[in-house]
């Protein structure tokens, strides 16, 4: 067996969890760092644009966490147990599976947006110049997205086979080479002329064009548990089943996810620009705990996954309790210093008052319950390793009822901003403790 897949296997947990998340760290972080650095770019053009790119964030995080999360975690797991289960073969011709299935869910989101994109953005509340706007974003974003879902897919192989550093060396690279080419494209850095908003979607498509060919070209060479030839090339049914066994009930999560974000962003809307704006910065701060859970997600997914090949579940149990405790104390240290000091920070997105208002408002209901929402997202995670989704989907559409649910419910009854982000920190709570209860209660076994 491989010597990485045997300390996976072997190797104390704690420690090994640590290691393998601390390269994955740098990488979402850098990702989380370009979309916050974008929203302060976009927040230098005035509070339409703000605006705008709060209605399109649904889309965004869509994208990112169907082909990242769903998707990318699926064939994680799948490279991850044919590995722990000593079968490099089979891993092989799994990684072109995953390319298969990034252009098939690619073409999927296309069509779905090219038939339904313009209506959904107005439904949410998008009129006059912030639709413009909306729709100069969305426009790139979807139709270039194919380089979104080949980085998200062929990045998650590596993280499969343990790989994390050379992922997360891609991921910084990659991100890094974006801020600078969002600073020219929108704001005009090195004297080119801005194209504004629609400059952040330009680079997201461009920079993850090169990501993944890195990636492409790295596949094909030596030394790696498992490599994607020519000899192993062609569509196998079974070995898509495995990813898709995963991803089927995986993509549900992101998917109500992104609809528990459309719902409040749509309740928000009809409040006005103003706390639109405000929730669009609260929100993606909310990035700030995604680097690091995912670092420890991703980590997950990989190990329990060749825990669960190797048939070793006791393991693979235990590593997600470890995980989710880390995760717990990441989102309550980051949380909660956001929600006690919310103008050591806010003043970096907007100087309107206003909307500084919002922000803080959203911070300092939703913060203190981060820690909830970060072991819900790693225990999401490592359910993917071990193949057993059904109570993180649950969890997912209790989130949902409550958060929108709830929110929808207060403001027919006289509620206003503070009610929708109340619902919104409950359904924090109640998707973290779901996932965490039905873990100890056996829902692996």
């Amino acid at each position: 067996m491989d010597p990485r897949t045997q300390r996976l296997l072997e190797a104390p947990l704690l420690p090994l969890i640590l290691k393998l998340a601390a390269p994955n760290v740098s990488g979402f972080l850098a990702q989380s760092a370009v979309i916050l650095v974008e929203v302060w770019m976009i927040g230098q053009l005035g509070t339409e644009p703000l605006a705008a790119i709060a209605l399109v964030f649904p889309l965004l995080i869509l994208l990112l966490t169907v082909s990242g999360g769903a998707v990318g975690g699926a064939i994680s797991s799948s490279v991850a147990r044919y590995l722990g289960a000593g079968d490099a073969g089979s891993a092989g011709r799994l990684m072109w599976q995953a390319i298969i299935l990034c252009f098939a869910a690619y073409a999927g989101f296309l069509l779905i947006y090219a038939l339904f994109g313009a209506a959904f953005l107005a439904w949410m509340g998008g009129a006059g110049n912030i639709l413009t706007l909306a729709l100069a974003y969305a426009d790139v974003l979807m139709w270039g997205g194919i380089t979104v879902w080949l980085t998200s897919g062929l990045g998650a192989i590596f993280r499969g086979m343990g790989l994390m550093g050379f992922s997360a060396e891609v991921m910084v690279a990659g991100y890094a080479l974006q801020v600078l080419v969002s600073g020219t494209l929108i704001l005009g850095w090195f004297g080119v002329s801005p194209i504004g908003i629609a400059g952040a979607a330009y680079s997201t498509v461009l920079v993850s064009g090169l990501m993944a060919l890195v990636y492409l070209l790295r596949l094909m060479g030596p030394s790696l548990p498992s490599r994607l030839t020519s000899e192993r090339r062609g569509y196998r049914q079974e070995l898509m089943e495995d990813i898709l066994r995963v991803a089927r009930p995986a993509a549900l999560s992101p998917v109500v996810t992104v609809a528990t974000v459309i719902g409040l962003t749509a309740l928000v809307a009809r409040v006005g620009d103003v706390a639109l704006a405000g929730f669009g910065v609260g929100a993606r701060i909310e990035f700030l705990i995604t680097p690091i859970v995912l670092s420890i997600g991703a980590s997950l997914t990989a190990l329990v996954g060749t825990c669960v090949g190797a048939g070793n579940r006791d393991r693979a149990i235990k590593a997600a309790m470890v995980g989710a405790g880390l995760a717990a104390v990441i989102g309550a240290g980051i949380g909660l210093p956001l929600a006690l000091a919310p103008m050591a920070w806010i003043p970096l997105f907007t100087s309107d008052a206003d909307v500084t208002a919002m922000t803080t408002t959203y911070i300092q209901y939703a913060g203190p319950f981060y820690a909830l929402l970060a072991v819900g997202l790693v225990l999401y995670f490592a359910a993917q390793g071990a193949g057993r989704m059904r109570w993180p989907v649950i969890a997912t559409f209790v989130r949902f009822s409550v958060a929108v649910g709830g929110a929808y419910l207060w403001v027919a009854w006289g509620g206003g901003f503070e009610a929708i982000i109340m619902m919104a920190a409950a359904g924090m709570v109640l998707y973290g403790a779901i996932i965490l209860l039905s873990l100890k209660l056996g829902a692996w076994r």
